[in-house]
């Protein structure tokens, strides 16, 4: 019978809460901001890990790539103090990238709002008489 709850979720679950607590409490870089990790995907073999963020405060791509380049510069700092904490005989080498997802999720939410509101507004006006009394 299968595990249901595979060893590398696990380490990718593990991985993304301390990364998360790590890089607000120990990076101290202005150019970092808010940072969220929105997920870790662990290489089967357990040596690699994608670690997938977002920053809150921002979505430009240009900031994105300094900040990504930040993250892999500090990459070195950040697995060595997984490895003070983790029971792991080896902590996977660690790989930034950013998550345009949240941001394209913002852009389409503004969009449908106001899709909506255009919607709101026409049926205001329909409900207009030509005469411009209220029916």
């Amino acid at each position: 019978m299968a595990k249901e709850y595979s060893r590398t979720q696990r380490v990718a679950d593990y991985l993304q809460r301390e990364l998360a607590s790590l890089i607000q409490q120990s990076l101290r870089d202005p150019r970092l901001g808010m940072i969220s990790v929105t997920g870790v995907t662990v290489s089967r073999d357990l040596s690699h890990a994608r670690v997938y963020y977002t920053r809150l405060d921002s979505d430009t791509e240009d900031e994105a790539k300094e900040v990504t380049a930040v993250l892999n510069k500090a990459s070195g700092f950040l697995r060595n103090e997984l490895s003070r904490d983790a029971s792991m005989r080896m902590v996977p080498r660690l790989s930034f990238y950013f998550d345009s997802s949240v941001g394209q999720g913002r852009h389409l939410e503004g969009l449908i709002s106001r899709a909506a509101q255009a919607d709101r507004d026409l049926g205001l006006r329909q409900d207009e008489d030509p005469d411009g009394e209220e029916s």
